[in-house]
């Protein structure tokens, strides 16, 4: 059974960081792409950032310079680090991988204050 469970969240003021994590229940050297998402109330979920096993990263253009993805496939960790955070930013953010399904993790919320 795979499980993503995702941390880090939190209230934050505008331009401050935050870093999330997801942690597998199963090892990511065999996971080809790992993404975080976002959903925004209202809104649908978006891709915000998703990064491969040989390291190629791609960011949803609004939050490129400002976030990082990264991943530890030692720790079968993902993490993504949120800098100059804009209220924008707000939303709950999910961590998803593909591994013959499709898995999300339970998300976690973000909270940017202008």
């Amino acid at each position: 059974q795979v499980q993503l469970v995702e941390s880090g969240g939190g209230l934050v003021q505008a331009g401050g960081s935050l870093r999330l994590s997801c942690a597998a229940s199963v090892s990511l050297f065999s996971i080809n792409v790992m993404g975080w998402y976002r959903q925004a109330p209202g809104k649908q979920r978006e891709l915000v950032a998703h990064i491969t096993n040989s390291g190629i990263t791609n960011y949803k253009d609004s939050v490129k310079g400002r976030f990082t993805i990264s991943r530890d496939n030692a720790k079968n960790t993902v993490y993504l680090q949120m800098n100059s955070l804009k209220p924008e930013d707000t939303a709950v953010y999910y961590c998803k991988m593909v591994r013959g399904f499709t898995y999300w993790g339970q998300g976690t919320q973000v909270t940017v204050s202008s």
